[in-house]
């Protein structure tokens, strides 16, 4: 039923929020807000009218601002890293691990905004240490068995190497400056650059010097 007794200028809560898990609607309210206006615009208060609790709501889940910032990004490291090791796990095609990075920063934008800016958010923090470690273990090993024994002075370089291809390329797709011919698919760029930076889609990186 509606409050009569509310002001009539104020807004009415986007969602309300009856049981259940608190902390995880506010943040895919948060994830909303992101997607919508950027990392930037985010406001705990926003946030708790859209949820429909108090502004006490978020700040006892998160403290601050960077409190929330953290717990997207050790979530979107969390979420990446099951992609990558999926798509591994399912091709054993390193090609196919930059594939599933470039399709996460794409779908999950709201997170991928919010991961790669540490500025915005506590790095230190053990669940965005042990997200992105899971991450590192999926790369890293990978190269490691691509590229054979007596190779690990390679491994760093030749991811750096990989993370520039498809991280530039996911950047430049969703920024809108890639030909529009080219951004229509990106997952089929990305699998085509790859193989000619890396003269081979089935030893993507081997050749890395």
């Amino acid at each position: 039923m509606r409050d009569y007794h509310r002001s009539v200028t104020e807004p009415e809560p986007v969602h309300t929020y009856h049981h259940g898990d608190l902390r995880r609607a506010l943040l895919e309210a948060a994830e909303q807000m992101i997607r919508e206006s950027g990392p930037a615009s985010l406001s705990l208060r926003e946030i708790a009218r859209k949820v429909g609790v108090s502004h006490a709501g978020p700040t006892h889940h998160f403290k601050d601002k960077t409190g929330l910032l953290t717990a997207i990004a050790a979530e979107g490291y969390r979420r990446l890293g099951e992609s990558l090791r999926a798509a591994y796990g399912s091709t054993g095609s390193f090609l196919e691990v930059g594939v599933a990075y470039v399709r996460f920063a794409l779908a999950e934008r709201p997170y991928f905004e919010v991961m790669f800016r540490p500025d915005m958010y506590r790095r230190d923090d053990p669940e965005v240490v042990a997200a992105l470690g899971t991450v590192d273990d999926t790369v890293f090993g990978a190269i490691r068995t691509m590229l054979g024994p007596g190779q690990e002075d390679r491994v760093q370089t030749v991811g750096v190497a990989a993370w520039s291809l498809v991280h530039g390329l996911a950047m430049l797709t969703i920024n809108g400056n890639l030909p529009p011919e080219l951004a229509a698919d990106p997952e089929g760029l990305t699998r085509t650059i790859g193989a000619a930076a890396f003269r081979s889609p089935d030893r993507a990186l081997n050749a890395t010097t």
